[in-house]
């Protein structure tokens, strides 16, 4: 592959954007990491106001998957602080790590830089516990599995959560898809290891949920409880 991501989404932003205040091309495409599915991942802060922010939009440009993350200061800001509660600073890291391409983004790329290398908030008590609560569930539908397919199932979905939790516990960023393992192996290479070979095996997967389950506080079910909400308005019912 000898095109330039640098130069096509440069043209990208030229072509639809050029009232972009900045904007950058992040992503695996410009790193060693780029594969011949790679596409451009373009985050663009267009004028305050403009009314085409925010918006988010998949295209293809010169034969490139382009995926267009489209703000103005305001919307950058909201989107970006809407990440840090749920742990997974995806537009943070977007901005953090991405190339300029138009403009200077100094400033919002340090500002995301300084809030990746602070890290998360530690779990609240509640949160931690609704935490243990769900792997305590998840395990034991996994031991008592008795139907084969439901087993592998469950089984996928116990091995993705041993990776949340104990990047949670470990107060650390937690990631989708890809960027789990990424976020696991920058915690703890040996349990990423051990995370990767658990795959597909579930008495292995059993055995490391019941461990991460342990280091978070071990397992919860009695004395579990949760206050519900109830609405602020009640509707009008049925007639």
């Amino acid at each position: 592959m000898n095109r330039d991501p640098v130069a096509d989404a440069r043209a990208v932003v030229a072509e639809l954007f050029p009232q972009a205040r900045w904007a950058l091309l992040a992503g695996s495409v410009t790193t060693a990491d780029r594969t011949a599915g790679s596409d451009l991942d373009i985050v663009v802060l267009l004028p305050d106001g403009d009314p085409q922010a925010p918006h988010r939009d998949s295209r293809l440009f010169r034969e490139w998957p382009v995926e267009l993350f489209v703000h103005d200061s305001q919307t950058l800001d909201q989107y970006r602080s809407r990440e840090v509660p749920g742990r997974r600073p995806a537009l943070h890291q977007m901005v953090a790590m991405g190339i300029p391409l138009v403009g200077d983004p100094a400033q919002w790329q340090a500002a995301s830089i300084a809030v990746l290398a602070a890290g998360p908030a530690p779990l609240t008590d509640p949160e931690r516990e609704s935490q243990r609560y769900a792997m305590t569930d998840r395990i034991d539908d996994l031991t008592h599995a008795r139907d084969p397919g439901e087993r592998t199932v469950i089984a996928a979905a116990v091995w993705v959560a041993i990776a949340e939790l104990a990047l949670l516990d470990a107060r650390h960023w937690v990631g989708h898809g890809k960027w789990l393992l990424r976020e696991l192996r920058d915690h703890d290479t040996a349990l990423a290891d051990r995370w990767l070979s658990a795959h597909g095996d579930a008495a292995a997967i059993e055995s490391l949920a019941r461990e991460v389950l342990d280091a978070a506080g071990g397992p919860l079910f009695a004395g579990y409880h949760v206050l519900g909400e109830r609405p602020t308005k009640l509707g009008k019912g049925f007639a």
